[in-house]
C-alpha cells in the first residue's frame, strides 16, 4: 500500500509538473503574438509616415521645380532677367567660371552693390577696391575696357560718386550681352535647366563638351541614369 501511495504521488507531481508548464508555454505564447501584433502595427504606422513624408517632400520639390521652369525660361528674355533672378546669376556665374571669364559678372554685381552705398565716407574706400581689383592695370580680375572708359573711370576716382562705375558697368554688361550670354544660352548650364519635365536626355539636353561635365537637373536626372 505504501509502495501504491507512493507511485500515486509522483504520477500526481509529474501531471502537475506538466500541467504548469504548458500554462507557462501558453503564457509565454500569447505574450510572443501580442508583441508580434503590436510590433507589426508600430511598423505599419512608421511606413505610412514615410510614405506620407516622402509624398510631402515629392509635392513640394514638383511645385518648386514648376515654378523654377516658368522662371528659367524668362532668362532666354534678356540678360536682365537672368542676372536679377538669384538662381540664374548662380547658374551665369557658373557657366563664366566653366569658361575662366567670371571677373565680368563680379564686377558687375560689386557695382550693383557699390550703388547701395549709403553712407558717404564709405564712397572712397569701396571705390578703391573695387578699381584695384577689376579696372587698374595690375588688377587681379581685370576686366576688358577700352582705354576711354578705364581713363575715365580711373578719373572718376578723384572724387568718387555712386554713378563713377556706371559708363564702365554698362560696357561690361554689354560685352556679356553679346558674347557670353549667347553662348549661356546655348550650354548645358541652361538647357538642362529649361527641359521641360520628364523629357528625355536628347542630343539638345545633354550634351557634354570636352571642357567640363555637367549632371541633369533633378527634373530629369532619372532619365539620364
Amino acid at each position: 500500500m505504501i509502495v501504491l501511495s507512493t507511485l500515486e504521488s509522483g504520477t500526481e507531481l509529474r501531471m502537475n509538473l506538466q500541467r504548469s508548464l504548458l500554462w507557462s508555454e501558453g503564457v509565454a505564447c500569447s505574450h510572443a503574438k501580442d508583441m508580434k501584433h503590436r510590433l507589426g502595427f508600430l511598423l505599419q504606422k512608421s511606413d505610412s509616415c514615410d510614405y506620407s513624408s516622402s509624398q510631402g517632400k515629392k509635392e513640394k520639390l514638383s511645385s518648386s521645380q514648376r515654378l523654377s521652369q516658368e522662371e528659367v525660361r524668362k532668362w532666354a528674355d534678356s540678360l536682365e532677367n537672368l542676372i536679377h533672378h538669384d538662381r540664374g546669376l548662380a547658374a551665369f556665374r557658373a557657366f563664366l567660371k566653366s569658361e575662366y571669364s567670371e571677373e565680368n559678372i563680379e564686377f558687375w554685381v560689386s557695382c550693383e552693390e557699390y550703388k547701395k552705398t549709403k553712407s558717404p565716407a564709405k564712397l572712397s574706400p569701396r571705390a578703391r577696391k573695387i578699381y584695384d581689383e577689376f579696372i587698374s592695370v595690375q588688377a587681379t580680375k581685370e576686366v576688358n575696357l577700352d582705354s576711354c572708359t578705364r581713363e575715365k573711370t580711373s578719373h572718376n576716382m578723384l572724387e568718387p560718386t555712386l554713378s563713377c562705375f556706371d559708363e564702365a558697368q554698362r560696357k561690361i554688361f554689354t560685352l556679356m550681352e553679346k558674347d557670353s550670354y549667347r553662348r549661356f544660352l546655348k550650354s548645358p548650364y541652361y538647357l538642362d535647366l529649361v527641359s521641360p519635365p520628364g523629357a528625355g536626355c536628347g542630343p539638345e539636353n545633354c550634351k557634354r563638351n570636352h571642357t567640363h561635365s555637367l549632371d541633369c537637373n533633378s527634373n530629369i536626372i532619372s532619365q539620364c541614369a
